[in-house]
């Protein structure tokens, strides 16, 4: 059972999501064609969350017609954005990748999981598939956080973090933090 056409929230989260992804597809897609010839050993790594990013991208954007939801007028930004944001993380070696998807997955494991408990009756085939989406993104951040050195974060972590965190407040036009806020016991 899809929710009413109306519902601003459920069109912005998919929104904001579909986004995201395409723009973590570019973050990965950047990286992987560095990491070819840079740090190789985590191109097999690059090449598999890139596929899965993809296919959030797909299923957001699958999710999105009868929910009355249009793309992100962002877009370009989220692109733009991911594109650079891989291809200078890439460049700056194995650690830098690491760190940016680490900031990145973690960042988003929050919103996702906000998402859920505030789509929970409202949509069930939504919350399948952001529940779905946020097991595999668990698992990019864990094979990020065991390759870091423990107990350190990094310089790049804190503005990838508050870049990722803009960018899904002007997607929302600030309805990811009145989500958060709202749902804070």
């Amino acid at each position: 059972m899809s929710p009413p056409a109306d519902d601003r929230l459920i069109r912005r989260i998919l929104r904001v999501d579909h986004g995201g992804e395409y723009g973590a597809v570019r973050i990965y897609r950047s990286q992987l064609a560095v990491a070819r010839w840079r740090t190789p050993r985590l191109a097999p790594f690059l090449a598999e969350i890139l596929e899965h990013e993809e296919a959030h991208e797909a299923r957001f954007r699958a999710l999105m017609p009868a929910r009355a939801a249009r793309p992100c007028r962002l877009m370009w930004l989220w692109g733009v954005g991911g594109g650079v944001l891989g291809l200078l993380t890439a460049l700056l070696g194995s650690r830098a990748v690491l760190a940016c998807t680490a900031a990145v997955e973690r960042t988003v494991h929050v919103h996702l999981q906000d998402q859920i408990r505030a789509v929970s009756d409202r949509d069930p085939e939504l919350r399948r598939t952001l529940q779905e989406i946020l097991a595999e993104e668990e698992a990019h951040l864990a094979f990020a956080e065991t390759r870091l050195p423990q107990g350190r974060r990094g310089w790049l972590e804190p503005p990838i973090a508050a870049v990722t965190e803009a960018l899904i407040w002007l997607s929302t036009r600030g309805e990811s933090a009145r989500l958060t806020r709202a749902l804070d016991p």
